[in-house]
């Protein structure tokens, strides 16, 4: 049976890219059918109908027609603007951060409802007052869940022996701690404290009403930060470009 030629679906917009005068290429995660692309035709003119439907960190209903290489946007209603993300450039910045990695992380045409739940949610608890990095950090232990990168927190990846309450390490290349011990093979590990690495068990294993509580200093927030970020690169190759912005952001606001 073959599919309808128009189609509807939730989405929240990850990415534009421009292309031509006014035609824009928008990457899309939605929840039953991943991440997609798709095209819209004179979207940046100033009497565009969808514009305003369509801008990054928007979830929107999109309608959609089935194309040979690209699906085109006919039209979209804005379920939730997302307003407090647009209006403060630091949290403009912490929702470019998270939808960079859903795009890196994920590929074309792979449904994941619980990802697309996780964006979702992350995006809400940005708009709202609280601990913006624990939210971020939160965010990526959880996005590293879903995408099957998972770190191991509680025993040595090494030995396999439960960590002692001590400085242990994360190695990224190992994917998770390292007793000391074990440490001593891994050079390139980042030592952790104990309270960082209490901090990072409970936000795997918990949810975000238990984030919204916890209370950390902002040293501890930075070692948290370096480790996840640095399993990150690791894992991508390369830098995640939001994060350098976010930093610069950080130094300014100081």
């Amino acid at each position: 049976m073959s599919k309808p030629r128009t189609y509807q679906t939730e989405a929240v917009i990850i990415k534009k890219t421009k292309l031509r005068e006014a035609d824009v290429i928008f990457t899309l995660y939605t929840p039953h059918l991943g991440k997609i692309q798709a095209f819209a035709k004179s979207v940046r003119k100033t009497k565009s109908k969808m514009a305003g439907h369509l801008e990054l960190l928007t979830h929107s209903q999109v309608s959609l027609a089935r194309g040979r290489n690209l699906d085109t946007i006919i039209g979209s209603q804005t379920i939730n603007s997302f307003l407090p993300l647009k209006s403060d450039l630091w949290l403009t910045s912490c929702g470019l951060y998270i939808t960079e990695l859903v795009n890196q992380f994920t590929v074309d045409n792979v449904e994941s409802l619980s990802l697309f739940q996780l964006l979702l949610e992350s995006m809400k608890q940005l708009c709202r007052s609280g601990n913006r990095d624990l939210t971020l950090r939160y965010f990526e232990l959880h996005l590293l869940d879903e995408v099957g990168y998972r770190p191991q927190l509680q025993q040595c990846v090494s030995c396999q022996k439960p960590l002692a309450p001590v400085v242990n390490s994360f190695s990224p290349e190992a994917g998770g701690m390292l007793c000391p011990d074990c440490a001593a093979n891994h050079p390139s590990g980042h030592p952790l404290s104990v309270n960082a690495q209490k901090v990072l068990r409970l936000l795997q294993n918990s949810d975000y009403g238990t984030v919204e509580r916890l209370k950390i200093d902002a040293g501890l927030s930075r070692e948290l930060e370096r480790v996840i970020n640095s399993y990150l690169r690791y894992l991508l190759e390369r830098e995640v470009k939001s994060a350098a912005w976010l930093d610069e952001l950080r130094e300014q606001m100081k």
